[in-house]
């Protein structure tokens, strides 16, 4: 199941993305989106979780919660 996570905060890295999810179930692909022209986040990414189910139970478990000061927003990527 494909997930888009927004609200990140700007600082954030892909790595740190990776692990939030790493925690509930096993990932096939993580990518933050970047701003070209600086390299930093523009807040917002992508993770494919391998199972349906894990990515279920990882927009229970992660919408809402607190990433730094923001609070983020996890859903099914359409």
């Amino acid at each position: 199941m494909k997930l888009i996570v927004l609200n990140l905060p700007r600082d954030f890295e892909e790595q740190a993305l990776a692990l939030l999810f790493k925690n509930i179930g096993n990932i096939k692909s993580c990518t933050l989106v970047l701003n070209e022209d600086t390299g930093k986040s523009k807040g917002f990414g992508f993770v494919e979780m391998a199972l349906e189910h894990e990515g279920k139970i990882a927009i229970e478990e992660l919408h809402g919660s607190t990433v730094g000061t923001n609070k983020i927003r996890v859903k099914q990527a359409d």
